[in-house]
């Protein structure tokens, strides 16, 4: 496996950003791991490592990095009123989905220049605040991006003017949405909602609630972690990117 952290040349600086791929039968296809809420850590570099090994160059940039290289966080970020969880929150509110698509478009020309990157369609994945990201950058991106998975996306219908409920139609590739059965910040009425709209859009794809777990299930190191949810979790992006990578 090769692995090692690149600054990524954006418009509004340098995106850190994780890479890692195989190190044999290149070239790759690409494929974009966007982070949840609490940031880069060690867990996402392993699940991104976990990625690479079936045949991937995948790329997990530090979405925080315009508000500097200290946005990472310790291990009581999800404690809330906690310093971390404070620190953490100053930043992510601010986040907005227009600028993280300029960020996209400088990840995928990145890849395009990367002699072990595979040419052609790529792939998109977020997790929590990351869910919608991933979503609107396939109906972003519609010519590049051909397959995006959300999983336990926070609010992916609300009634904000980039809300990605709003453009399913507009992507072309393959979309996975998988939700938790018991999540606070995508609750069943919501989902519900979303389900409508995404079968009414005529977006090729599929939206699938997993029964009894957790916002937050596939993460190992995370409280709710559901090892059997976690497994049809890669199940289901494993396949998804085959299906439309290769």
């Amino acid at each position: 496996m090769i692995e090692k952290t690149l600054d990524i040349a954006a418009a509004n600086g340098a995106i850190e950003t994780f890479v890692c791929y195989p190190e044999r039968d290149g070239p790759h296809p690409a494929v974009l791991f966007l982070m949840d809420a609490p940031g880069i850590r060690e867990e996402l570099h392993d699940m991104a490592r976990r990625l690479a090994t079936v045949g991937y160059y995948v790329l997990l940039p530090n979405l925080y990095y315009r508000a500097g290289r200290d946005t990472k966080y310790g291990p009581d970020v999800l404690t809330h009123g906690s310093e971390e969880h404070q620190r953490m929150r100053a930043v992510r509110t601010k986040m907005t989905i227009p600028p993280v698509m300029d960020d996209i478009s400088s990840l995928i020309a990145h890849a395009d220049r990367q002699t072990e990157v595979k040419k052609g369609p790529v792939g998109v994945h977020g997790y929590c605040m990351s869910g919608p990201y991933a979503l609107a950058a396939a109906a972003r991106f519609p010519d590049r991006i051909a397959a995006a998975a959300s999983f336990y996306g926070t609010w992916l219908v609300s009634d904000a003017i980039e809300s990605p409920h709003l453009t399913l139609g507009k992507a072309r590739g393959e979309l996975y949405i998988s939700c938790a059965e018991h999540d606070e910040l995508a609750p069943l009425p919501m989902v519900e909602e979303l389900k409508a709209l995404f079968e009414k859009s005529g977006a090729v794809g599929e939206l699938e609630v997993h029964p009894g777990v957790h916002h937050g299930f596939a993460f190992p190191q995370r409280w709710c972690y559901d090892k059997p949810a976690a497994e049809r979790h890669w199940e289901r992006l494993i396949a998804l990117y085959r299906r439309n990578l290769g």
